[in-house]
């Protein structure tokens, strides 16, 4: 466990000439997420610049950027799995590599990298300290559980992707000292909670058609599906599909009975921050998100380690048997930030 440190303000004053970059890897919502908590308590103590790369939505960090790259980005197809021509054919090698060496990270006292590999490699290749803050750090670590059979390939891949000469994780549980448990947006942890009944689902690797056809054999259940797949709300049966939004999403996880969502980090952690019935399903060929799945499953939470046509059974038997697992994540965000810039500055 990590433990929160002493104050430290006689050490860092509230503004100092310190000159910080933070790289946040822009595919999936959960690193951005984590941004918004991170930003204003570096900025505290000193000048920070921001990178981010890779597919994603900027307009949801509430931070003007210093850097915006392409970087690299994986693209899900709508079975469960990775689409890996688009991921290939998206990538941009040359431009990659030119981001990679106009980076000037030799300016900063301290470059920080939520698994962002523009930054990364730049540092790599310039012999420059790379901090890395991020779940991908944790799941790396010897202590954090493992998916089996093991894969030694894909650990491989998750480590090259963005290199970093110190670690610092977060991950379900603290499995090791420089594990810290998840960061937890504020929308989330001061939001009030209920149980309405519905069960909200968010499944971006699973179109919404076929999640409409699969959850509407479940009986006397109201599910509110969140898909890119449509502007505007629609209802088929007893499934409400659901425009992509933050707020509306927080709401209806808050006030669900149960929340079925793929095995990334940042929504099972908001699930059980909020005391929910959860079930994860895993992305078919991603070994990171097959390791969550089995930190989850020894915590209690339902895996499925897929969905098809005859998944309607498991899902009932979840609704009426699933149990809720409640983690009281503490707010020890500040007290991370704080031992990085003491160890590594």
């Amino acid at each position: 466990m990590i433990f929160p440190l002493k104050s430290r303000s006689w050490y860092f004053p509230k503004k100092t000439d310190t000159k910080i970059l933070y790289a946040i890897q822009g595919t999936g919502y959960g690193h951005l997420s984590r941004a918004r908590e991170v930003v204003p308590i570096l900025q505290q103590f000193g000048e920070v610049h921001l990178l981010l790369s890779g597919c994603s939505n900027s307009a949801s960090l509430p931070f003007l950027l210093d850097y915006d790259f392409r970087g690299l980005t994986f693209y899900p197809n709508a079975s469960g799995g990775i689409n890996y021509v688009k991921s290939l054919t998206g990538a941009n090698p040359i431009r990659l590599a030119l981001d990679i060496e106009k980076l000037p990270v030799k300016k900063y006292d301290l470059v920080l990298s939520d698994y962002e590999p523009v930054s990364a490699w730049s540092c790599q290749l310039k012999f420059k300290k790379c901090v890395t803050l991020s779940h991908q750090s944790a799941v790396m670590h010897p202590a954090a559980p493992k998916a089996y059979p093991m894969d030694p390939l894909a650990m491989a891949l998750l480590s090259f992707y963005a290199p970093g000469t110190a670690h610092y994780g977060f991950h379900f549980q603290s499995y090791h000292s420089s594990i810290s448990t998840p960061v937890i947006r504020s929308e989330v942890r001061n939001t009030d909670v209920a149980d309405k009944g519905h069960y909200t689902v968010y499944l971006p690797a699973y179109s919404s058609e076929f999640l409409s056809e699969l959850l509407k054999k479940v009986p006397d259940v109201r599910w509110e599906v969140f898909t890119k797949d449509h502007l505007t709300p629609q209802s088929t049966g007893n499934v409400q599909l659901m425009p992509l939004s933050n707020s509306k999403f927080i709401d209806s996880m808050s006030s669900a009975s149960g929340i079925l969502c793929g095995a990334g980090f940042e929504t099972p952690s908001e699930a059980l921050f909020l005391g929910k019935k959860l079930a994860v399903v895993p992305m078919k060929g991603q070994y990171e998100q097959q390791c969550n799945a089995s930190a989850l499953a020894k915590m209690g939470v339902t895996v499925f380690d897929s969905l098809n046509k005859a998944s309607s059974d498991g899902l009932e038997h979840w609704v009426n048997k699933g149990k809720v697992i409640k983690e009281d994540y503490p707010d020890n965000t500040r007290s991370i930030i704080e031992r990085i810039l003491d160890e590594q500055l």
